[in-house]
């Protein structure tokens, strides 16, 4: 029985090792990368807050339209009693209820204001939140990219050693019978030692960027992921368009310049009356009177009276702002400034834009001849070694040849890895600068 025991308990625990193991496992697409990173990512978590803000905040300020209700509750315990010319005005315990409601009925454009307000202030969370998710895009594509390029260099680092390796057996099996010399095995055990050196630091380097997309996407940083997209498709961009009318920065700059116009507006508002309507009705009681009565003959009658009863109230007031030292109208000035400054802003920014623009078109279009340049590279590298390899097992060309064929085989085919990464990275920010990222 404590057997039978065991080998449950074992083959639990190795069920659930499997299970751990295969959760470390991670097979990743562009697409799912890009999902991820959102569903993750706590500045877009952020950027979704403020917009529910701004939303409130347009409900508040749509508010202000509509009447306001409140009520009140007073007690009141007075000590001493009042004297009244000769009565006592007792008030222990008074008790005031009473309800009001305070209706504006112009405020001098205050109201309006704060409502066009409120809408710039949900535009400019909506083109926030795009500018977010843009931004979450491009780091996911970025570290995606970055993660593949290095992988294929640590697989095209391994395929290099092996080549070494088979090359340094035949050798060895070609000193053992008198063709080759020690010398010719000692260079190859050199480059042996050069190549699994770069190839640590190319591993060391997958790591690094594994760990950067566990981060970006939100697993585990046991996570050993797996990229699906090993065929890089790579097509020569068509007409490239420099137009921003859809870039958020752009967008947030104008929604600045309009916010400080209905500063302007909430400025001057000052300078003129505001009305309003005020109704309520109030409800006391507890409230005595002691006095005497004379009755004659000297008889004096005390009497108690209380009081009890409401009062309703309506009233408008007007209110004119007669003097304040320039006060208000220096606040115009002030307010007219900004909008100066805010218009300048946009002007400078959007050069800015423009030459970000060009510069992502720019980088498309050179990485893109970048790749065509790599694969002719390739191309030749392979046929060179070939060619070599032909040529040194009939002892037609030295190992120095070989070894510097291989090396330019591996130089060209890391260019033609980073030409094509590069050339996906450059997509994804021509698409973000342009704002057509999604």
């Amino acid at each position: 029985m404590k057997s039978f025991n065991i080998v449950i308990f074992v083959s639990l625990g190795l069920l659930s090792v499997s299970e751990a193991v295969a959760q470390s496992q991670l097979r990743l697409s562009q697409a799912e990368c890009r999902d991820m990173a959102i569903a993750h990512s706590e500045s877009l978590q952020q950027a979704d807050n403020k917009v529910q803000q701004a939303q409130l905040d347009s409900k508040i300020a749509t508010s202000a339209y509509l009447p306001k209700i409140e009520g009140s509750a007073t007690g009141t315990y007075l000590l001493p009693d009042i004297d009244m010319m000769g009565s006592e005005l007792r008030m222990r315990g008074t008790y005031m209820a009473g309800i009001s409601l305070t209706q504006p009925i112009y405020t001098g454009g205050k109201i309006n204001t704060a409502k066009h307000l409120a809408r710039i202030g949900q535009e400019v969370a909506g083109e926030q939140h795009r500018m977010t998710r843009m931004e979450v895009l491009a780091d996911a594509d970025n570290a995606y990219w970055t993660y593949l390029a290095v992988d294929r260099k640590v697989r095209m680092m391994e395929s290099y050693c092996e080549q070494m390796d088979t090359l340094f057996r035949q050798t060895e099996a070609a000193l053992a019978v008198g063709m080759a010399t020690e010398n010719d095995l000692l260079r190859i055990e050199a480059k042996r030692s050069e190549i699994r050196y770069q190839l640590q630091k190319v591993q060391n380097g997958a790591d690094l960027c594994r760990l950067s997309l566990c981060q970006l996407i939100g697993a585990d940083f046991s996570t050993q992921i797996e990229i699906t997209d090993q065929a890089i498709a790579t097509s020569e961009a068509g007409p490239l368009s420099a137009d921003i009318s859809e870039r958020p920065e752009l967008h947030l700059l104008e929604k600045q310049v309009d916010a400080n116009r209905q500063q302007i507006r909430m400025a001057k508002a000052d300078l003129l009356p505001t009305v309003g309507l005020t109704a309520g009705y109030t409800y006391y009681g507890n409230i005595k009177l002691n006095s005497t009565v004379d009755m004659g003959g000297g008889i004096l009658y005390p009497y108690t009276q209380e009081f009890r009863d409401g009062i309703g109230l309506a009233m408008l007031a007007v209110k004119i702002p007669i003097f304040h030292w320039g006060e208000n109208r220096k606040k115009v000035h002030k307010a007219q400034y900004d909008l100066q400054n805010a218009e300048l802003e946009l002007q400078k920014n959007k050069r800015l834009l423009d030459i970000e623009v060009q510069q992502a078109i720019r980088n498309l279009q050179d990485g893109y001849r970048l790749i065509h340049t790599a694969e002719i590279g390739l191309q030749q590298a392979n046929e060179n070694l070939r060619v070599m390899r032909n040529r040194y097992a009939a002892a037609m060309a030295p190992l120095t040849d070989l070894l510097d064929a291989q090396s330019q085989w591996q130089q060209a085919e890391s260019n033609l890895i980073e030409a094509q990464t590069q050339y996906k990275i450059y997509e994804t920010e021509y698409l973000r600068v342009t704002g057509r990222l999604e």
